[in-house]
């Protein structure tokens, strides 16, 4: 059994995590953590998890961590740099839901972040954790760097255009939408009921702290720097990501098969037939992301549709995947969720 720690356990992407492990069969829960809630039993928090999770919060400083083989940081930016290099000096996995190692040039992270980091060696050392494109480089990480939600659905949209060299990789934009759990569980006043509810906006318009991650990514992908628009809005959903990705032709090809076959053999990546629409709640609380190709009166622009819950393959789900490939197991171990309708 794969003795397992989170550091930061309160918010959405920890109870996601809790969820996930407390039925998976590779896994033994052996600390949560908590500063403020220290000594609450989880189950007490978050009541779904009663005859599941039997622990209680423990104070960071108190945790024995060390004694873990993997420990997952869903701490807010931050935090993870700052506690992540003791344990895993002592040899301990860990992996970072937070952002604190997916962006590689330091100045970037800065900038965007506004905060200095607080390890930079460990962040040329650390592998972005999106399996469908670093698997084998996950395999054999000491330190993984989650992949954000929005950067997920994005680049899971455009890569097999990027790979195949097919679209104008100079004037990507990616309109994206995301149920209000993606800002946390503080409280805030946009995230209010009487402020989200029925009503719809869009925010971060001049930059967004995911611009800098996606960018980064498509741009390894197309070997060259890439121009992207991005544009992300909050809905009145509590979790789903969609993503309306549109990118101009500079090659024909059959773009339909081209993602059918990028993705054949993918656990969760779904590709749906030619003229579909994927929804939100096709994926809610599963680990999918599900993807539709279009292109509108047959022009020279795509559209490509991609669908994740931003808790469990934009945060913790994609975290569990992540273990599995570090720990040899099946990558689906745990995972297999059926989507909840309505």
């Amino acid at each position: 059994m794969i003795k397992v720690g989170i550091v930061g356990g309160t918010g959405y992407t920890g109870v996601e995590l809790l969820r996930l492990l407390a039925a998976h069969p590779g896994v033994e829960l052996k600390a949560i953590t908590s500063r403020g809630d220290a000594g609450l039993p989880v189950a007490e928090m978050f009541p779904n998890l009663r005859g599941r999770v039997d622990l209680a919060f423990e104070d960071p400083a108190k945790a024995d961590l060390a004694a873990c083989d993997v420990v997952f940081f869903a701490t807010p930016n931050g935090i993870a740099m700052q506690q992540a290099p003791e344990l895993l000096a002592k040899g301990v996995k860990v992996i970072d839901l937070a952002a604190d190692y997916r962006i590689k040039d330091i100045p970037t992270w800065e900038k965007w972040y506004g905060m200095t980091h607080a390890s930079p060696d460990w962040v040329g050392k650390a592998v972005y954790g999106l399996p469908e494109i670093n698997r084998e480089a996950v395999k054999k990480a000491q330190l993984i760097a989650n992949p954000g939600c929005y950067p997920t659905a994005v680049q899971l949209g455009f890569l097999p255009l990027i790979e195949a060299g097919v679209i104008d990789v100079s004037s990507l934009i990616a309109d994206t939408k995301s149920g209000v759990s993606g800002a946390g569980r503080k409280a805030e006043i946009p995230t209010l009921f009487a402020e989200a509810s029925d009503n719809f906006k869009a925010y971060g318009v001049p930059g967004h702290r995911h611009l800098p991650e996606i960018r980064q990514g498509l741009s390894l992908a197309a070997n060259k720097d890439v121009g992207l628009t991005f544009v992300p809005h909050l809905t009145p959903l509590i979790r789903g990501i969609h993503a309306t990705l549109y990118a101009r032709i500079t090659k024909e090809a059959d773009f339909q098969k081209l993602f059918e076959d990028r993705y054949k053999g993918e656990a969760f990546v779904d590709v749906l037939p030619a003229g579909k629409h994927p929804e939100t709640r096709s994926v809610r609380a599963s680990n999918v992301c599900r993807i539709a190709v279009h292109r509108p009166q047959g022009g020279d622009t795509l559209v490509i549709l991609s669908v994740i819950d931003n808790l469990v393959k934009g945060a913790a789900g994609q975290a569990v995947q992540n273990m599995n490939l570090l720990f040899g197991l099946p990558e689906a171990l745990g995972l297999e969720i059926v989507p909840v309708l309505p």
